[in-house]
């Protein structure tokens, strides 16, 4: 993604399919900063459930159901979405647990990813130079992308090892950048990228669009 001396990015045509998901982000917008306008006066944080946004907007994006109010995965076909929002946010914003580690030497091994088709990840932060609020969507096929496989074998190894003390496997996003790379201790990938959307004075525009990443996409060394 190239930016001009300005900062600004050349918008794509929105695809038909995507009004409903531009739709529930200009209400995700709104929301949060009408909701900001009270929580900053009052030294508050601003009230937003990210991981919930992340569902509804993975569902709207790809068509795949959550599980309603059932326990388990967060989509009715085994996939899992983490969601991070920068937003006027007063620490650091990463990816949490983002595989199950379970009890070290009994449950939690790169078996697990075998039961989870997709792995999204729904970042929202600020695009560099211009500061225009952003949403990007990432997405790894968790059974079939044999480089994340092998970063989180490796993982699974020096956890039980003793090497990683933490059972938190985090990864940290690209936030603020124009990049795709993760990073974490046992592996920087360039992930695929779903969707990304720039805020404009009062709707988003769509940079980039790749739904084919959900039938070819795959992490790329870095």
């Amino acid at each position: 993604m190239k930016r001009d001396l300005a900062g600004a990015v050349p918008e794509v045509k929105p695809s038909p399919e995507l009004a409903g998901v531009l739709e529930l982000l200009k209400v995700h917008h709104e929301s949060f900063f009408a909701a900001a306008k009270f929580a900053e006066p009052t030294a508050q944080p601003v009230p937003c459930d990210t991981r919930a946004w992340s569902q509804i907007l993975v569902s709207q994006l790809t068509g795949i159901k959550g599980i309603a109010r059932k326990k388990g995965a967060d989509f009715a076909d085994g996939s899992d979405v983490k969601g991070a929002n920068l937003w006027l946010a007063i620490d650091t914003p990463r990816f949490n647990g983002c595989l199950k580690s379970g009890r070290k030497g009994e449950k939690g091994s790169i078996v697990c990813l075998d039961c989870i088709p997709f792995l999204f990840f729904v970042l929202w932060d600020y695009a560099p130079q211009i500061k225009n609020e952003r949403c990007r969507v990432w997405v790894v096929r968790t059974q079939k992308d044999r480089l994340f496989r092998t970063m989180c074998e490796t993982w699974y190894k020096q956890r039980d090892e003793g090497t990683i003390i933490s059972n938190n496997f985090q990864l940290h996003p690209p936030r603020n950048l124009d990049s795709d790379v993760f990073t974490n201790t046992c592996g920087n990938l360039k992930y695929p990228l779903m969707l990304c959307v720039e805020w404009t004075t009062s709707e988003y525009k769509v940079l980039a669009y790749h739904p084919d990443v959900m039938r070819s996409g795959a992490c790329t060394p870095v």
